[in-house]
């Protein structure tokens, strides 16, 4: 690895470079967009780099680009190649529609090991549709003057319950359910390193138990939108906020009682039928008014 942090700028809190150049577990943040195609922000996806080794959270649009950038930053085990573990929240297009490209990009310029897919109910069946929509690709691809490693454009897929669905010499991944609206199955995750928790709480509103998933973590990844913009929305997207989303207000209470290290704010909605943005004060000022611990706004290629 070249250098400890894939991007240093002056939007970071005194203290970040140092922090990141200690820790051996390390967050990169790929995507930290929603639904709305803002060039600023790729779809969602996370991955964490423990002992030089990728796992990667969701894969929205972006998702295999993003990591190229972050390996050409000086991180070593973003190299494309090396996205063989992958954890799915949930199928919303946002957060899958980047799959298609991790399977076969990756394989295209080199992988040759089959990626490793872990999510809910359905992604088995939607693995299934990707490799049917591609097969002519494929074929070409592995025979013919390419004459590409057929393992490498493998997905290997796991259709997990909550518990630890992962393990080994790195990190142990426990996936958790989470309340989000009228899916049958959503996920968050947590990953726990010799160095440190990472919490990432997939698309959620709160539910019972929401405390004890998050509870001792050092860092927590959490969707959020601002009250100012709820007052904004049609009944129509109230309604659907309160099923699928988490307030700042109700994201202010759930952290002071987990107390992580940091909260990281990502995949921040817009305002669903007024168009347009909301400033990233709005979100700070509205939850520091209730939280007094260390917040910031994630963005695309941030690493802590």
């Amino acid at each position: 690895m070249k250098r400890a942090c894939a991007r240093i700028d002056q939007r970071k809190p005194p203290g970040y470079v140092l922090a990141t150049m200690r820790a051996k577990t390390q967050v990169v943040l790929l995507g930290t967009g929603t639904p709305a195609p803002d060039p600023a922000r790729s779809g969602p996806a996370t991955a964490i780099v423990a002992n030089g080794t990728a796992y990667l959270v969701d894969f929205g649009p972006g998702v295999v680009r993003r990591a190229a950038q972050a390996h050409r930053d000086g991180m070593a085990a973003m190299a494309v190649t090396n996205l063989t573990r992958a954890f799915l929240t949930h199928l919303h297009s946002d957060h899958t529609a980047g799959y298609p490209d991790l399977i076969l990009t990756p394989w295209v310029i080199g992988r040759s090991r089959p990626l490793q897919v872990y999510g809910p109910e359905g992604i088995r069946s939607m693995t299934d549709c990707i490799l049917k929509a591609y097969a002519a690709d494929i074929r070409i691809r592995t025979e013919g003057v390419e004459a590409l490693d057929p393992a490498g454009g493998c997905v290997e897929v796991h259709e997990i319950e909550p518990g630890i669905v992962f393990t080994d010499s790195n990190v142990t991944v426990t996936a958790f359910r989470v309340r989000h609206g009228d899916w049958p199955q959503a996920f968050g995750y947590r990953f726990e390193t010799p160095d440190r928790t990472i919490v990432i709480s997939g698309d959620t509103s709160p539910y019972d138990g929401i405390i004890e998933c998050y509870r001792g973590c050092d860092v927590l990844i959490h969707e959020v939108y601002t009250e100012a913009s709820f007052a904004e929305v049609s009944h129509k997207w109230q309604e659907y906020r309160l099923k699928y989303h988490t307030s700042t207000r109700q994201l202010a209470e759930i952290a002071n009682q987990v107390k992580p290290e940091i909260l990281i704010l990502t995949h921040r909605e817009n305002p669903g039928g007024t168009g347009g943005f909301r400033p990233e004060e709005e979100y700070l000022d509205e939850i520091t008014r209730l939280y007094s611990g260390r917040v910031v706004i994630g963005h695309d290629m941030d690493v802590y």
